[in-house]
């Protein structure tokens, strides 16, 4: 959501069920499922088990949405109990796929988790900002009611902050950039290891910040935490330039940075121009994409027997959902694996490196695209 990491989301999509976590921590539930299964054949244990509690199900994760509070005037935290099968021993800075039902099928993105791993409260925190071109994200902070059950895919993600922290830190994050660090905030207080933590956080305007009112407490609360946070609309960006201005020592600090992508790039560069690159971890949010090359082509889907042209800069996924073909999906955002396919003929071109795929791969539809005539196995 750590070489460059990139938010993703579910690992898991609608036509696919994922095996259940922690079936060997509790084998009285799970031989109870088991026996359910042998008595109720052929019907699935689910069928009888969810009549009962909807969180109760060894098909995949579920989870019941307990509140939904207002950050800012476009996010929201969603606090979710999660069913059976679960793992609460996840590491701050992670992130978790949700799944809500929507006209009939379920929407699936990705978004850090905000609360600290804890197996007494059993339940997770995601906050959300309303994108404008985010239908699921604008759901989810202004139409998503508490009660609703959605689908989760487990904890994922390499921003994480280790244990013990490291004596020296610096959280540089820039709107909803602060998501899986407030994760990290709130762990590293639950541990009391707040010791020499200099936090930079940009927002348009004070009222955008999220956690406001927390940061101040945590500032207020531990001298350790210095909180220095910038209005880009009255003070301009952050210019990296001038770090060295707001903190003196960058270069030594271990550095969670996590924003838009202009200040994750120049926070790249400038940490390997002062050679200290691996003091930097980033968690990016899109999918950086190289260049578009060549034309395009017609894409074969072999399976529906439909067929598609498009230029070289659509996803083939989208190109399959615009010809009708329900594609396998998840973060939609190259990593999940969730979409991927068998690529029968031709070749298609990563969207992100450039580098082109032949036939007999296996390629991720939502960030490939034609390079020329192809057959999907799909």
């Amino acid at each position: 959501m750590a070489k460059n990491h990139v938010k993703v989301s579910a690992n898991v999509v609608d036509t696919v069920r994922p095996s259940v976590a922690g079936a060997d921590r509790h084998p009285g539930w799970h031989a109870l499922r088991s026996l359910a299964q042998r008595i109720t054949t052929p019907l699935l244990p689910d069928d009888y088990l969810k009549l009962a509690n909807p969180l109760w199900s060894a098909r995949e994760l579920r989870g019941r949405v307990l509140e939904v509070r207002r950050e800012t005037v476009d996010s929201a935290t969603l606090v979710i109990k999660p069913g059976w099968g679960f793992t609460f021993d996840y590491q701050p800075g992670q992130y978790i796929g949700i799944g809500v039902q929507i006209d009939g099928r379920f929407r699936w993105r990705s978004y850090s988790l905000t609360s600290a791993p804890s197996r007494t409260t059993r339940t997770i925190a995601i906050t959300v900002k309303a994108m404008p071109e985010g239908f699921l994200s604008t759901h989810l902070v202004d139409g998503l009611a508490p009660g609703t059950i959605v689908r989760l895919a487990a904890p994922q993600g390499n921003f994480t902050m280790p244990d013990p922290a490291p004596a020296k830190v610096l959280f540089l994050t820039g709107g909803s950039g602060i998501t899986p660090v407030m994760s990290m905030l709130r762990t590293l207080a639950r541990r009391d290891q707040i010791t020499d933590i200099v936090h930079l956080h940009s927002a348009p305007t004070e009222s955008d910040v999220m956690f406001a009112g927390e940061l101040a407490e945590l500032a207020d609360a531990h001298p350790g935490y210095r909180l220095r946070i910038r209005a880009t609309r009255t003070e301009g960006r952050l210019s990296l330039d001038r770090l060295a201005d707001e903190v003196p020592d960058w270069r030594e600090r271990q550095t969670w940075a996590c924003g838009p992508e202009g200040m994750l790039d120049t926070a790249s560069r400038a940490w390997s121009e002062h050679g200290v690159p691996e003091n930097l971890h980033l968690e990016r949010f899109a999918v950086t994409k190289a260049a578009v090359q060549g034309a395009g082509g017609t894409v074969e889907f072999a399976r529906s027997g439909k067929t598609a042209q498009v230029d070289a800069a659509t996803p083939l996924m989208d190109a399959g959902e615009q010809a009708g073909i329900r594609m396998p999906f998840g973060c939609r955002m190259g990593i999940c694996q969730s979409c991927v396919v068998g690529l029968l003929d031709g070749h298609v071109r990563d969207l992100r490196t450039g580098v082109e795929h032949e036939p007999g791969s296996r390629v991720q539809t939502c960030v490939s695209a034609a390079a020329g005539d192809c057959v999907l196995d799909v």
